[in-house]
């Protein structure tokens, strides 16, 4: 006796499910993309702020993070001392980068306000403009700190 299958054929789920799999695979790196991107810097813990910067093209990052018995400085990723850092500003001044670029400086809240004057002070010495680098302050916060005549 001849068995016959009595289902009708949809081969048409299965030439869906490559699809389906290609879908999955993109919304997984549109979601999980910007958490891959390389940030300049190290990572430092950064005092609260309400106002936001623009976005800049050509800009430096100096952060100045917790260390013992000094605080680090860092160039981008690049840990130096300050006479390092001076050095390289001066060199980057001569090539015209001071002209058109502004130095992000990140401090962390743990690093003495002393070595943080010094060090904008040598960047501003070598004609560079410094923006101070914040972290955001989230809206119910900021809510809370306004007066109640506002």
């Amino acid at each position: 006796m001849k068995l016959e299958m009595t289902l009708p054929e949809r081969p048409g789920f299965l030439h869906a499910v490559p699809v389906l799999n290609l879908f999955a695979l993109l919304l997984l790196f549109l979601l999980l993309g910007p958490s891959f991107v390389m940030h300049s810097g190290v990572s430092v813990e950064l005092p609260p702020s309400r106002f936001q910067m623009e976005r800049y093209r050509e800009s430096l990052v100096v952060t100045l993070g917790p260390g013992q018995p000094t605080p680090r400085i860092h160039l981008g990723r690049d840990a130096m001392t300050l006479e390092e850092l001076v050095a390289n500003l001066e060199e980057r001044r001569k090539d015209g980068g001071a002209a058109r670029a502004i130095v992000l400086l990140q401090t962390d809240q743990g690093t003495p306000v002393g070595l943080e004057r010094e060090v904008t002070e040598a960047i501003l010495e070598k004609g560079f403009r410094v923006a101070y680098v914040g972290q955001a302050v989230p809206a119910a916060a900021e809510a809370v700190e306004k007066p109640v005549g506002e």
